[in-house]
C-alpha cells in the first residue's frame, strides 16, 4: 500500500513532555506517513514545540484549535482536515505512549483487507500493563456492557488506537458526532459496522502513561454508561 497517502492523527492537550519523543518514533515506524498533531492551544506550549519540530520535518503538520473542547471534537477536526488534504489511510492514536508506535506496522498489514482496524487489549495477544484490578475491572466491564447493548462483535469498543480508510470517514456524518472520550470511540465504531464496512481487531499491548495526566476524567467515564443506549437508538447527535 506504499502508493497510498498515510497520516497519523495525534490529539494533544498539555503533552509537552511526550510530544517531542513520540513524533520521531511514529515517523520512524511508518516512513511513508505524515503526522498531524491536533493541539487545543495547550498552555504548556505543546503546539509551539510541534511548530518548532515541523520547521525541520516536512512530514509533521500542526492543526491548532482555539481551546479545549474534548477528544472527540479534536479527532473530528483532524479527520476532516486530513480528508480535505486527500489522505487515503488515517490513523488515530494517543500522544502518551499508551498507544505504542511499534504497533503501527501491524495496522498497515491489516488495513489492506479491511476498512477499519482496531487495536484491541482484549483479544489473544493483547494486554494492559501497569493497571490495578479496579481499572481493569471497569474497562473490561464497560466493554462488555457496551458490546451487549450495541450488539457489535468488537472486543475493545473503548479503545482509541485505530486505522481508517478514507471511505469510512467520508461515509460517517462526522459533524453529527457529539460524544467525547470512551463514548466517541464506541460511536465511531458502531456507525462503521452499521454501514457495512469490514472491521478487524489486532492485539496491542497497552501500558499506562508514564508522563502527564490522563484526559479521561470521571465525568467522561460516567457519560459512557448512558451513551450506548443513545447510540443504539440514534439519539446521540450534535445539535
Amino acid at each position: 500500500m506504499s502508493e497510498k497517502r498515510i497520516v497519523v492523527v495525534v490529539p494533544t492537550y498539555n503533552e509537552a513532555q511526550n510530544v517531542r519523543n513520540i513524533v520521531p518514533q511514529i515517523l520512524s515506524a511508518l516512513p511513508s506517513a505524515d503526522v498531524l498533531v491536533v493541539d487545543d492551544s495547550s498552555p504548556d506550549g505543546t503546539g509551539q514545540i510541534v511548530a518548532e519540530m515541523s520547521a525541520s520535518e516536512p512530514r509533521l503538520k500542526l492543526l491548532t484549535r482555539k481551546g479545549k473542547e474534548g477528544l472527540g471534537k479534536a479527532y473530528v477536526a483532524g479527520f476532516k482536515h486530513c480528508l480535505d488534504l486527500g489522505y487515503d489511510i488515517i490513523f488515530q492514536m494517543d500522544c502518551d505512549f499508551s498507544h505504542q508506535p511499534s504497533h503501527l506496522k501491524d495496522f498497515m498489514a491489516k488495513i489492506a483487507d479491511y476498512d477499519l482496524v482496531l487495536g484491541s487489549r482484549y483479544i489473544p495477544g493483547g494486554a494492559t500493563t501497569d493497571w490495578g484490578f479496579h481499572r481493569k475491572f471497569l474497562s473490561r466491564g464497560g466493554n462488555l456492557y457496551a458490546r451487549t447493548i450495541l450488539g457489535v462483535p468488537v472486543s475493545d469498543l473503548t479503545g482509541g488506537f485505530k486505522c481508517w480508510r478514507r471511505e469510512v470517514l467520508l461515509a460517517i456524518d462526522l459533524d453529527s458526532i457529539a460524544a467525547a472520550g470512551y463514548a466517541f470511540q464506541m460511536e465511531m465504531t458502531f456507525r462503521t459496522i452499521k454501514k457495512g464496512f469490514k472491521v478487524a481487531e489486532i492485539p496491542i499491548i497497552f501500558p499506562d502513561r508514564t508522563q502527564g495526566e490522563s484526559k479521561l476524567v470521571g465525568g467522561i467515564f460516567w457519560e459512557s454508561l448512558g451513551i450506548p443506549w443513545r447510540i443504539r437508538f440514534g439519539k446521540n447527535r450534535a445539535r
